[in-house]
């Protein structure tokens, strides 16, 4: 019989991953692409997993305590997704986009690798996702089940970015066209540049 700390932990991960946020957007951009999507998929994993965790472990209580540096996150996060967003602008307009052949040389394993980390760790809700929220959630269940819950919160995260990742090469009949690559460029734009924003005038709480 599958533990009800499991289930509540996959119904909890799954609720708080799969929102759609810049990381989710960058994954299905590179499984469109098929670019390094192998990489991009295990640091989201591995970098989910570690953070829930954590939590789960009891560092949900240090981030609450040193809100200093969820600010400096909010705005390092900020400025990294307006600059994501000026550069998917000057991709729709100049029409850069398009699907391209793994190991085109357009970008560098480390260079994706290292977008893929900044999209994941700049931003300072994934801290308070994983690491607070998930954490407080496990406080609910004790010993052997509290792990358990932490163990279907990551089987949530490991089905979500291989399903993105990976899925996304179901859309490329539509994105094959190059219209199609400057409309999904410019709703990345669009979305990167209202995050930033968002993340300017909120503050992380």
């Amino acid at each position: 019989m599958i533990s009800t700390a499991y289930l509540a932990g996959l119904a909890a991960g799954a609720g708080l991953i799969i929102a759609i946020g810049a990381q989710n957007a960058f994954v299905l951009r590179q499984g469109l692409q098929r670019h390094f999507v192998g990489s991009v998929v295990a640091v989201c994993v591995v970098a989910d997993v570690s953070l829930i965790l954590l939590g789960v472990g009891g560092m949900g209580l240090v981030v609450q305590q040193h809100p200093g540096l969820l600010q400096w996150l909010r705005f390092a996060g900020a400025a990294f997704l307006a600059a994501y967003g000026a550069m998917a602008l000057r991709r729709a307009w100049q029409g850069e986009s398009g699907l391209q052949p793994v190991g085109d040389g357009t970008l560098s394993r480390g260079r994706v690798v290292l977008a893929c980390l900044a999209f994941t760790l700049l931003n300072p809700h994934v801290y308070l996702d994983t690491v607070v929220l998930l954490g407080s959630l496990s406080t609910h269940y004790e010993g052997e089940a509290r792990w358990l819950f932490a163990a279907g919160a990551s089987t949530a995260s490991v089905a979500w970015f291989l399903a993105l990742g990976y899925g996304a090469r179901l859309l490329l009949p539509v994105f094959r066209s190059p219209r199609a690559w400057r409309v999904f460029d410019v709703a990345v734009a669009i979305f990167m540049l209202v995050l930033a924003a968002m993340l300017l005038r909120q503050p992380v709480a």
